[in-house]
């Protein structure tokens, strides 16, 4: 059951994680600093590392997968507990430190003017300039085009993971069957724009990854093209609804 109270201010910050132990507690500390009155959530994606430990130390709350489901599946936990919790509006950043904090504040404001998805691009103008390898640069180019031809406005920054969701939006997301377990990039800002949902960027800033792997990392890139075009390809075929068609 949902918790009573004013649940269009509860913030939910999720953060989606697999083997973020060294990183991860500092981010829930800076995060605690810029929204001290925010929940944190992270979904351990059955990491082999100490980050559900260490984020409990820290004093998130942690959903653990008993086994590795992808960074989709993650941030679907996440949305499921912030409509059975009732949040009325969610964060949501990476655990490896590539987001910076003090940018969620920038984020968050748009949702009072009525946007329901709002994009942290490091593209934008005002953003901390970001050099991302050229091979994935030239992706993120290539499905933002796509991205801004399909709803009629400009977006820079598709695979951005560091969001702000309305409780509409989030409850799409979480009552649906639509949302992707591996990769929620163009194509599910493609989908929610043609259902209504309104979506703005904001310019963030950023780091790049100095080590680790990424869930583009490998041969995966070219899975992820393949996959992310049927995905888009799947999207403009659906015919357009009004969101009152899809959340209660």
């Amino acid at each position: 059951m949902a918790r009573e109270g004013n649940s269009a201010e509860r913030l939910l910050v999720l953060i989606p994680a697999f083997n973020e132990e060294r990183d991860l507690g500092g981010l829930i500390a800076r995060v605690r600093g810029v929204a001290p009155s925010a929940e944190i959530l992270v979904v351990d994606d059955c990491s082999r590392d100490r980050t559900g430990e260490i984020a409990r130390g820290a004093g998130a709350r942690v959903a653990r997968h008993p086994v590795n489901l992808g960074y989709g599946a993650a941030l679907l936990t996440g949305y499921r507990y912030a409509d059975r919790e009732g949040f009325g509006r969610v964060v949501q950043l990476d655990g490896d430190g590539q987001h910076e904090p003090e940018s969620i504040l920038p984020l968050l404001s748009p949702l009072d003017d009525g946007f329901d998805l709002v994009l942290g691009s490091r593209f934008r103008s005002g953003a901390r300039r970001y050099r991302a390898p050229w091979l994935r640069a030239v992706g993120m180019r290539f499905f933002g085009g796509i991205a801004s031809q399909a709803l009629g406005q400009r977006i820079s920054d598709p695979t951005s993971g560091f969001q702000a969701l309305s409780r509409r939006l989030v409850l799409f997301h979480s009552r649906g069957n639509h949302f992707p377990q591996d990769y929620p990039d163009a194509d599910i800002l493609i989908l929610v724009g043609r259902r209504g949902f309104r979506i703005t960027e904001v310019p963030v800033t950023m780091y790049e990854k100095p080590t680790g792997s990424s869930i583009h990392s490998g041969l995966r890139p070219i899975y992820y093209v393949i996959k992310m075009t049927l995905s888009i390809l799947l999207a403009l075929s659906e015919k357009r609804r009004a969101i009152d068609e899809e959340v209660p």
